[in-house]
This record gives structure tokens, sequence and C-alpha cells, in this order.
């Protein structure tokens, strides 16, 4: 295992380039089982979770290549068991359900992983794909589907789901008859889902509101597509901006999909602005306390609620952060504490008061979005911080010390016993 090394207290300045959207790419790889055709992506970053669905769809059948941000994805004969040796380390891999029942009728899917932020029930996905004909059940931690063709349904979830969503859209577009799905998740990465599916020939309507309309075809063809900037990568680079009273330019920034945490970094004091060249970040003033609650898109993301919190910890005054969509996503507070941040916990909500300095101190990763709010934190404290368990992060940012070392940060990585 490795670790980084992060000496605080330099002021970031210069470029850095967005990478293409994991939460959007993984998704899309999927949905790649659909076509009979070749389906060539770019722009896909470079991450664990990436190589493992390149795994876990070569497993199910499919001939895939790899190489500098560029993935090309044959059909083959399809295979419907994703192992558990594959699936219990990201919890995406349950996206496979949807295809796999579209394309061939049957699924073997063990039980996913991932990140221990929170129970993330996959109920919402199997109760929609039953309305739409398929019969279900649980054995040996494997969820096992059988159909013999899906059928358009009316389908309305309980409560927006991003994962879910993602899986009944694939699913349709293969369906007899049209799929009506109600109260889904309007996330931007479901959106770039829905204009891949398009590009291979997919009916779809309404990606981006409350309600998605789905014809469903008898084939889809393959194509050419570009994934979406990653908007969460986006906006920890901003956040590392604001945090080290710097001055960054983002190329391939999603600017307006990232409209609710810009907001919530310019009342703090930051000036993010589009300019010709990216998007420009820095601060204005001294950060100042803000309140945060995170809902589905377009509210606050869950996914930038660590980082925001590491600046709270420098900010004048008090900040209260409130967490609404999993339970468990303050691990990274014991951990800004052993850095002197000031934070008392309350059920699901957060109270920070903004201390005058962090300092330098070995802490360790829980999930992907607390590590980087770790990073951020030992960018700006004085002293050494060394970041453990930083394999967490790899799912999420490619070679992150890289594009912060070459705007000023002084990070490294080293062996875990070094």
């Amino acid at each position: 295992m490795e670790k980084l090394i992060i000496e605080g207290g330099v002021r970031l300045q210069g470029t850095i380039s967005v990478n293409g959207s994991k939460n959007a790419a993984l998704p899309i790889l999927f949905a790649a089982i659909l076509p009979e055709g070749t389906v060539r992506l770019s722009n896909v970053p470079d991450l664990r979770d990436i190589h493992t669905t390149l795994r876990l769809l070569e497993m199910l059948g499919c001939d895939c290549g790899h190489e500098d941000h560029r993935v090309e994805i044959r059909p083959g004969t399809l295979h419907p068991e994703a192992s558990y040796d594959l699936v219990k380390t990201m919890r995406a891999s349950v996206l496979c359900l949807g295809p796999l029942l579209a394309r061939i009728g049957q699924a073997r899917v063990a039980l996913p992983g991932g990140c221990a932020i929170g129970a993330r029930p996959v109920d919402q996905h199997l109760k929609g794909l039953e309305l739409m004909g398929a019969h279900f059940e649980l054995a040996e931690g494997y969820i096992i589907g059988q159909c013999r063709r899906l059928r358009g349904a009316h389908v309305t979830f309980d409560m927006p789901t991003v994962g879910g969503t993602e899986n009944l859209l694939m699913a349709a577009v293969l369906a007899d008859g049209e799929t009506l799905l109600e109260n889904v998740a309007r996330e931007p990465e479901v959106v770039d889902l829905a204009r891949f599916l398009r590009a291979c020939g997919a009916q779809i309507e309404g990606e981006g509101s409350s309600c998605i309309r789905v014809r469903g075809v008898s084939s889809l063809h393959g194509t050419d597509y570009a994934v979406m900037p990653d908007r969460i990568e986006a906006g920890t680079f901003l956040a590392a901006a604001g945090i080290t009273d710097g001055d960054l330019l983002l190329t391939n920034c999603p600017y307006e999909e990232l409209e609710a945490v810009i907001l919530k970094l310019n009342s703090m004091g930051m000036d993010i602005r589009q300019t010709p060249e990216g998007v420009r970040a820095r601060c204005a003033h001294a950060l100042r306390g803000t309140d945060v609650r995170t809902q589905p898109y377009p509210g606050f993301p869950t996914d930038m609620q660590a980082q925001i919190m590491a600046l709270m910890c420098l900010a004048e005054g008090a900040s209260m952060v409130e967490e609404s969509i999993f339970e468990n996503r303050f691990m990274h507070v014991q951990e800004l504490a052993r850095m002197g941040a000031d934070i008392r916990i309350s059920g699901h909500t957060a109270m920070v008061r903004g201390v005058d300095r962090l300092t330098g101190a070995p802490v360790m990763a829980s999930d992907l979005r607390a590590s980087a709010s770790l990073v951020l934190a030992g960018l700006a404290a004085q002293g050494t911080t060394q970041v453990q368990r930083i394999y967490h992060l790899d799912r999420g940012y490619e070679r992150i010390e890289d594009k912060l070392g070459a705007v000023g940060a002084r990070i490294r990585r080293v062996p875990e016993n070094a």
C-alpha cells in the first residue's frame, strides 16, 4: 500500500485539466453491453474502478482495450455471471444487471460492495425490473434474475436513485414497448448516459428532468462517444484553490453542472467564474462560514460535502453541514479533528467552528471523498500530513499528487512503510 506525504502551507497557482467523469464513465461502460457493434469511448479516466469494470466486462464476454484515456469495447458472446471477486470492490458493478437482462434475459450478479458510507440498497432497481417482467431470487449472496423479454412499464421510484435510474434506463432501451420512469435522478451523469444511449440508436426523452420516457428498439449499434468531465474532481480542485488562497485555472471544467458548489464557494469568499480559457478560481476575501445541506442534483452534492467541510475548518465564524443522503458520511471528521479542526456532530448534522490554523498529522482515509478532504486539509496545514489508505483516493482521482504538484503543492506518494 501507499500513502501521500504533504508539506502544507503553499499557495497553489497554475492550470489543471479536469479528467473525464468516473461516475459517468462507469454506467456508460456497462451500457456498452447493449449495442451489437463496437463502442469507442474517449475522455475515460485512468482509475481503479475503470480497470475493475473492464475486467468485469471481459468476464461477461466483451473484448476490451484501454489506452491513453480511450476505451474500445467489442461485443462477444455474453455470459450472465458477475462474480463476487470483482463486484465486492465496487458498488457500480450492479449496473450490469439491467443490460444483461435486456440482452440475454438472465443475470447472476453478486451483491455489490464499495465505500462504507452507509446503506445503499438495490431494492429500487429490482422493483423496477420486476415491473418490466424480470423475476429475481437472492441466493448465496447473488441476485439471480431471469426474463423472457423485458417489456415497457410505468415505474415510479420511491426516491430519486442514480443507480436505479441508470439500471432501468439501460434495461428499457431494448424492452418491448414504452417505459415511463418517474421521480428519477436528474444528475448530469444520468444525462450523459442517456446521450450515449441515444448515440447508439436508443429513443429517450426527458433526461435531466424528473420523468424519462423510453421507447424500446429492437437493437442498438456501436458509436464513438466522449465522456463528460468530472464535476466532483473539478469541485475538489476549486476547493483546493480556496483552502490554499490560490489562483487556479481549470480546463475541461463542467461549470453549469457545478452551480450549487460554485454558489456555496463564492458565498465563502471565493471568486469563481468562467473565462475563455476555462474556469478561474481564487479567493477574493478571507474564507467565511456557510451552511450546507446535501441534496440530490441540482442541490449540493454529497460527494462534495467532505471537501467543503475542510474549507469550513479554516473559515471565519461557524458553519453547519447537514448530510441528508448517506448516514455514515462524517467519518472524515475525527481525522480532521486530529489536525486541529473544531467539529461537533449531532445526528446527521456537523457544526464547524473555524480555527486559525490546521497542523499536519498522520491521518487515515475511510472512503473516497474523505480522502480528498484530508488532502485539502493537508495542503493548508502547517507541517507534514501523512494520508494513509489512499487506495480509496485512487478510486476517484487519477494521480492527484501529479496534478497538485504541477501547480505548486509539495506532495508525494511513497510506500506505506516509508
